[in-house]
């Protein structure tokens, strides 16, 4: 039969404003489904289509009614099925590279505006003081109230080094905030990483993208080397990771499981919607690809580890947080992650557009389903630069209108139910004057983040227990 190609992802809801979501690509062969057309339906569709040729005030193109049909179709489905115009399908496969043009902003839309979903680190945006649940009601003087989200990311778009001005209403605010963001080239480094203490690493996976399996690898094997002898702990960071590259996950935890481990499974109504994905080279390489996994250091697979996780880790990030949960590999620390737990696959429609279509669920090795419920750490940490912390908000997939349902009502028990709640000391608590710990230049991390700290204090526990 004909082939049609196909592009399989887990990235987060929206589109990004100046960044793309990643993909992965494969061939399938079209799909015998009834193809009986609703008369009736379509015949109401036909007879508003004229009357609006007809009658409405101003002359519209053909194309664009069409286009905004089929933008209603899929944006009435769930908060991640989309229309992509040839810029948007571009952006998007330039983005699975880690190299875009733009602000550096993860988007959504709520209640007609663009909601922030996370700002990526480094870029104009994250500089710029952009928070996750922000609501950008202007692009410079034009309300973003009657955008679609489409319209909304192109404007934010931009030739690098021309500005834009951003009206943003932030919950707590008092007043509306604006800022001012000159856009760049995002240029992207998806792995970073630095010892934290003599034998104990740390590294930070941003988004997942084509070459993160890489880049782990040359990061772990830089720790060990600087370390002069086998690590006692190692942090991995996914706070604040918005996911990407299905096969960078598979990929990521591959280096810490035993070969072959189950790592995530989907469910949808048609068989190529059904996969297990093992931590297998066939399912984190590319065709020819020599297996970069065979450089860890000795010692990675068992090394003590905890994995740090929020409200913003999403979609790949929870693949990767639930599947080393399931196989008791890492300790996951922190608070819940976004709740992503579905699959879209971006089918070319000619022209160089494409939909972007929800077509299965993903589940972690257990068998859970973290749709609308995310990851629940083993041991909470609050947060004190962050005010969900302490007043539960953070946007999450269960907040985004349209969400998928959880697949069922009860779900299994989590690997390890949360025992332990870890509250900031009352002068670290999250409060109105209160500001994230900063980087000092050259620094990955912040020598006075909370979370990592009680990670790392978590890791020198463990390490004198076993050496009791």
């Amino acid at each position: 039969m004909k082939q049609k190609a196909k592009f399989v992802f887990v990235g987060l809801a929206g589109l990004l404003a100046g960044a793309a979501l990643t993909v992965n690509m494969s061939a399938i062969a079209d799909k015998e489904v009834d193809t009986a057309l609703p008369v009736e339906e379509l015949r109401a569709f036909t007879d508003v289509f004229a009357r609006i040729k007809s009658d409405y005030v101003d002359s519209v193109e053909d194309k664009k009614l069409i286009t905004e049909a089929i933008n209603g179709m899929l944006t009435g489905l769930d908060p991640h099925s989309a229309y992509l115009d040839a810029d948007a399908f571009k952006d998007l496969q330039v983005g699975t590279q880690g190299e875009f043009g733009g602000l550096g902003i993860e988007v959504g839309m709520e209640d007609g505006l663009v909601k922030v979903i996370s700002p990526i680190e480094d870029t104009p945006a994250f500089k710029a003081g952009v928070k996750p649940g922000d609501l950008i009601v202007k692009l410079d003087d034009t309300p973003v109230k009657g955008m679609t989200l489409n319209d909304a990311v192109k404007r934010m778009r931009g030739k690098p080094g021309a500005s834009i001005k951003l009206t943003i209403a932030r919950k707590g605010a008092d007043k509306p905030i604006v800022l001012t963001i000159t856009r760049a080239i995002i240029k992207i480094r998806s792995v970073k990483s630095t010892m934290l203490d003599p034998g104990y690493g740390y590294v930070r996976v941003t988004q997942f993208q084509e070459h993160t399996g890489e880049l782990l690898v040359d990061s772990l094997q830089k720790l060990y080397k600087d370390n002069k002898e086998p690590l006692k702990g190692l942090v991995l960071d996914l706070r604040n990771d918005p996911g990407g590259l299905l096969n960078g996950a598979v990929a990521v935890t591959s280096a810490f499981v035993k070969p072959d481990s189950l790592v995530v499974y989907t469910e949808g109504r048609t068989e190529d919607a059904k996969m297990q994905l093992t931590a297998s080279r066939e399912n984190y390489l590319r065709p020819m690809q020599v297996d970069y996994l065979k450089r860890l250091p000795e010692g990675v697979k068992s090394v003590p580890m905890v994995v740090l996780v929020n409200s913003g880790s999403a979609s790949a990030s929870e693949i990767v947080a639930g599947a080393l949960q399931d196989h008791k590999r890492a300790v996951i620390m922190g608070t819940r992650t976004f709740g992503k737990g579905s699959v879209q696959t971006i089918l070319p429609i000619g022209s160089g557009t494409a939909i972007k279509l929800t077509t299965a669920r993903y589940f972690t090795p257990n068998g859970r389903s973290i749709q609308a419920k995310g990851i629940e750490p083993d041991i909470v940490v609050e947060d004190p630069a962050m005010p969900e912390s302490e007043n539960g908000f953070g946007i999450r997939e269960a907040d985004l209108d349209k969400h998928l349902v959880n697949p069922a009502e009860t779900e299994p028990e989590p690997a390890v139910k949360p025992a332990d709640t870890i509250k900031a000391p009352p002068a670290d608590k999250p409060g109105k004057d209160k500001k994230p710990a900063t980087l000092e230049p050259g620094e990955v991390v912040s020598k006075s983040d909370f979370q990592v700290n009680q990670a790392l204090n978590l890791l020198k526990g463990l390490q004198i227990l076993q050496g009791r």
